[in-house]
């Protein structure tokens, strides 16, 4: 299956925090709606990436769960902006 996304983050061969750090920030330059391809190769990158997603709001699009690593793909949250 091929996902298009905007912004591809490789954290392979970094270990935590840093592949979570480089996805933060890899989303602040980010639009709502589009969506980033994470490559990590830390075991327990999923543990710190689905914290963090659930807790902000993004979408898990796909896990694609490799042998020597795992990509993820996530959509960025549309910010909603309150007008009074």
């Amino acid at each position: 299956m091929r996902i298009e996304f905007d912004v591809e983050v490789d954290a392979s061969g970094l270990m935590c925090p840093l592949p979570l750090l480089r996805l933060k920030k890899a989303l602040t330059i980010m639009s709502g709606g589009e969506v980033i391809k994470v490559i990590a190769t830390d075991p327990a990158a999923h543990l710190d990436f689905g914290v963090f997603v659930e807790q902000a709001g993004h979408e898990l699009v796909l896990v694609d769960k490799q042998s020597d690593k795992q990509i993820f793909f996530y959509q960025k949250t549309v910010s909603l902006v309150c007008v009074d």
